[in-house]
This record gives structure tokens, C-alpha cells and sequence, in this order.
């Protein structure tokens, strides 16, 4: 049996992807909270060994560390043999992931950081903004024929393309929105095993 120590932060939308994966597809693992308002260098030594980049989420699998959310979420569904979507979706999964990466994944996070922390930087939060919006746009399209991103089930694609959207009222957008995307919020929340970020990441929480 493959052992895990996932180290994440319960603010980080990266970390809670990757521990969600894990735990709808029922994988044992430790889960190792990392406190970023720390200095990098003041971080426990096991991960800074472990974070090539210094950031989390970062997975050791028997002792291999691996970092970034999207790496790790397709070496989760290439192992486990889960979350990988439907016969034929490997490549759509990929776009998303790609996708993901450059769009909602950079302009949400960065939205809702700049209005929670009220930083002075209309212009900045502005173009964030349109961005999130336009970001939103794209996943509502999307999911106008097809329950999930790469078609029929649920997988990775998806897990990472809402990973933020938890929290979009941080970020202040209001899902109503877009109808289609808050849907497919509540197929995932259905989903055995889901919890929201803000319980699954808790620090003090039992594995």
C-alpha cells in the first residue's frame, strides 16, 4: 500500500483539490497543515524538503514528493484509477487542467485575496474581475449540454476548475450568476465523501 502525507493550507483552493481527490476516492493519507503566514525558511523542515517550489500542495508518495495541484491530481487518477472521467476524456481532462491553470485558477484566488485583505488596487482588482467573469462565462457554457466538464462523470477537470469557487463571494461574485456553474457545484457537493474547504482543510481536524 502506497503511503501519503499531503501538506496543504486551508486557504489554498490548491490544496483542497488535491484533498478532495483523495477523498472521494477513498485513499488513505495524512494530511499536514502548513501555516504560510510563516516565513518560508521558519516552515517545517519535512516540507521544505518536500516542496521543490516552496508552495503547497505538495504529495510524498513513499517518500517521492510531488508539487503542483494539477500534476498531482493526474498522478492521483492514473494510480488510483478514479476521477479519471469517461472513456475517451483524457485529453478534454487535460485542456481543463491546462485551462484552469492560466484562467479561473489565477483570477479568482487572486480576486478574493486582493477584496478579503482590502488591498488599494482598483485597477488591479478590476481587471481580475473581468477576467473571473469571463472565466465563469466559459465554464457556464460548457456546462450547458453536458452534466461535467469532460462529459458524463465527474473527474479531475472538475475538482480543479471549482476548487476556488467555494469561496467566490470572497472574491465578490455572486453565483446566481451563472446557473449552469452554481448546478454543477451542488452535483460535486452530492458527490460521497465531499466536504466544503473550510472543513476539510481545518487544520485541527482528524484524519
Amino acid at each position: 500500500m502506497t503511503t501519503l502525507t499531503l501538506y496543504g493550507n486551508r486557504l489554498s483552493g490548491h490544496s483542497y483539490k488535491v484533498r478532495l481527490a483523495l477523498m472521494l476516492a477513498d485513499v488513505s493519507h495524512d494530511y499536514v497543515h502548513v501555516d504560510l503566514a510563516v516565513p518560508r525558511e521558519q516552515r517545517p523542515e519535512d516540507f521544505r524538503a518536500a516542496s521543490r517550489f516552496g508552495e503547497v500542495p505538495v504529495l510524498v508518495a513513499d517518500g517521492t514528493a510531488l508539487c503542483q495541484s494539477n500534476a498531482i491530481l493526474q498522478w492521483l487518477a492514473n494510480n488510483f484509477g478514479q476521477l479519471s472521467g469517461e472513456h475517451g476524456s483524457r485529453e478534454t481532462v487535460r485542456e481543463w487542467l491546462s485551462w484552469e491553470a492560466n484562467r479561473v485558477g489565477l483570477s479568482v484566488p487572486n480576486l478574493r485575496w486582493s477584496r478579503l485583505n482590502r488591498l488599494p488596487q482598483p485597477e488591479v482588482e478590476a481587471w481580475l474581475e473581468q477576467r473571473a467573469r469571463a472565466d465563469l462565462d466559459t465554464l457556464d457554457a460548457a456546462l450547458a449540454e453536458q452534466p461535467y466538464l469532460a462529459g458524463q462523470r465527474l473527474s479531475i477537470a472538475d475538482l480543479s476548475a471549482s476548487a476556488y469557487l467555494w469561496w467566490l463571494a470572497d472574491a465578490g461574485l455572486d453565483i446566481a450568476g451563472w446557473p449552469r456553474v452554481e448546478a454543477w457545484l451542488e452535483r460535486i457537493a452530492q458527490q460521497p465523501g465531499w466536504q466544503h474547504p473550510d472543513v476539510l482543510m481545518a487544520p485541527d481536524i482528524p484524519d
